[in-house]
């Protein structure tokens, strides 16, 4: 709930329901707040390049700094409609490109707006397609889950939020560009440090889960994470088939965890997949064992190929809501399986104010739930929204790459009540635009800002930086290493969807700048990029 107590839960309920009408994909009926970007567009110097280091130096060797928070927005107006521009998606669609016929366009029709997005499940489970020898189906592939699956070099701040740096670079197509807004939240505390969890797992034991490196692959997760956790955390664990049972009550993990062995030893597959009931059953146990001072998370690790009962994301999650609203219970989806809900999932994610990620193997799993643990259940930020403000003097296009579904009007920025996306310590969320300047253009570009509330206090914080024309100025190709592999995960992303990003490379040129940002990073997961876009490439052809 908002900072400011009068806001009751009836009506942070009703604003929500407001906001997802408002947040439908490909929606283009957005208010626009004329003053925001007028007021935004003065002052602030160029922040660049993720790989420029902790001082924030830009690729053209200008210093960064962070600005203040962006003016208030005026009240909303209607924008012009936009018009079709190179790289809209097969299907005709067209997301977020600038009009460029419009007599005299306005500030208003250069913003972007969106809810912060920390998913990678779609890029887990199309690697995992093409190793099955299958090419992904193009309508669950989310762009930026495959962009932000590659962890980037942006500066970290202190304590909670984020910081906002900003780079960009010369795509292969005359006239066009790719801008990159990098934001990253702090480090985790040690794990001495860390608050204690509470965690409640939601775990699908219906017959699909029978697939070998499913269920089997959840249990051994789930007991190697065991023998990490810390004695004052605690688990319980709750299992659903046609019908929910909550198999082992929130317990503490010092002294018990034999018992807690014990009981994901005894999981075992049984029938249909009733997940509404697996997720209510999951979230009346965490309300029950909720812990004050603890991070209270459900972990839902499913197929998500629900088949008996509610299969709606919104009906189920409306059932919990108060559970969600309540007590700030979130949901972090864990999706296993060669068949696998995509889109059940991530739409249960983001509507239970979480994120997901897909694991195929037992180095995934481990990853997930030893490694980076405190960034898949602690928070940071809660609310998160970015904005970008394009200058309508340099700027003739643009297009956001991904968070087609993440949408949120330009005049609720500033509305706290409206979801945004809740993020943890160790992220980093990357936006790419594909930007196309006016001729002769220079100077300011874009005022991209964050806003966010603390995870702890609820009061609202924000942060902006600025990039210029000169930083667009370099090749993508000859950009920093972060930038090249963030146009590489974009660019095989779009393939996939069979879109038309400007200066789209074949994907056999694509796998070889993959191959060499490989050996320049020695980055397994560099490497396994390289690997899948080659996957693809044969399986095209």
């Amino acid at each position: 709930m908002r900072p400011d107590s009068e806001h009751r839960a009836g009506d942070r309920d009703r604003t929500r329901a407001s906001a997802r009408a408002r947040r439908r994909p490909r929606a283009r009926t957005r208010a626009r707040a004329a003053g925001l970007l007028a007021a935004a567009l003065v002052g602030g110097l160029l922040v660049t390049g993720c790989a420029g280091g902790s001082d924030g130096s830009s690729s053209d060797g200008s210093k960064a700094r962070r600005t203040g928070p962006l003016p208030a927005p005026a009240p909303a107006r209607p924008s012009a409609p936009a018009t079709p521009a190179p790289g809209t998606e097969a299907d005709g669609e067209q997301r977020d490109i600038a009009p460029t016929d419009t007599p005299s366009p306005t500030p208003a029709d250069y913003l972007s707006t969106f809810a912060l997005d920390v998913d990678t499940a779609s890029y887990g489970y199309a690697r995992r397609t093409l190793a099955d020898g299958r090419l992904p189906d193009p309508k669950p592939v989310r762009p930026e889950e495959f962009i932000n699956s590659f962890r980037q070099d942006y500066p970290r701040p202190e304590g909670n939020g984020f910081s906002v740096t900003a780079d960009g670079a010369r795509a292969g197509e005359e006239g066009w560009s790719f801008l990159r807004v990098g934001l990253a939240t702090g480090p985790a505390a040690p794990a001495s440090e860390r608050p204690p969890a509470a965690l409640t797992f939601v775990i699908d034991v219906s017959g699909s889960m029978s697939e070998t490196g499913r269920l089997d692959l959840v249990k051994q997760s789930l007991g190697v994470m065991t023998d990490h956790l810390r004695s004052d955390d605690s688990l319980a664990l709750v299992t659903f088939s046609d019908t929910a049972e909550t198999v082992l009550p929130m317990t503490r993990v010092g002294g018990s965890r034999g018992r807690v062995h014990d009981a994901i030893d005894s999981l075992e597959p049984r029938s249909s997949t009733n997940l509404d009931a697996g997720v209510r059953t999951g979230y009346d146990t965490a309300v029950e064992g909720a812990r004050p001072g603890a991070t209270n998370r459900v972990v839902l690790l499913s197929d998500a190929l629900a088949n008996t009962g509610e299969t709606d994301a919104d009906a189920i999650l409306d059932r919990i809501s108060d559970a969600r609203r309540e007590h700030g219970i979130t949901l972090f989806g864990v999706g296993v399986g060669s068949e696998y809900g995509d889109a059940l999932m991530e739409r249960l994610a983001d509507k239970g104010d979480g994120h997901t990620t897909y694991v195929s193997t037992p180095e995934e799993a481990r990853k997930v739930f030893c490694d980076e643990l405190p960034q898949n259940i602690e928070l940071r930020a809660r609310e998160a929204k970015a904005q970008v403000a394009f200058d309508p003097q340099t700027v003739q296009r643009f297009r956001l790459i991904g968070y087609d579904d993440r949408q949120v009007a330009d005049d609720d920025y500033r509305d706290d009540r409206v979801d945004g996306g809740e993020v943890g310590p160790g992220h980093t969320v990357t936006a790419l635009y594909a930007v196309r300047l006016r001729p002769g253009a220079s100077g300011h570009v874009a005022t991209a800002g964050v806003r966010w509330l603390d995870p702890d206090t609820r009061a609202p914080h924000e942060e902006t930086a600025q990039i210029e024309a000169s930083a667009l100025d370099t090749d993508v190709w000859r950009s920093n290493q972060g930038l090249q592999l963030t146009a590489t995960a974009a660019y095989f992303a779009d393939a996939l969807r069979q879109g038309a990003l400007p200066g789209a490379p074949t994907l056999p040129q694509l796998a070889s700048h993959a191959d060499k940002l490989a050996r320049a990073t020695e980055d397994k997961d560099v490497r396994q990029l390289a690997e899948a876009i080659r996957r693809a490439d044969g399986l095209q052809n």
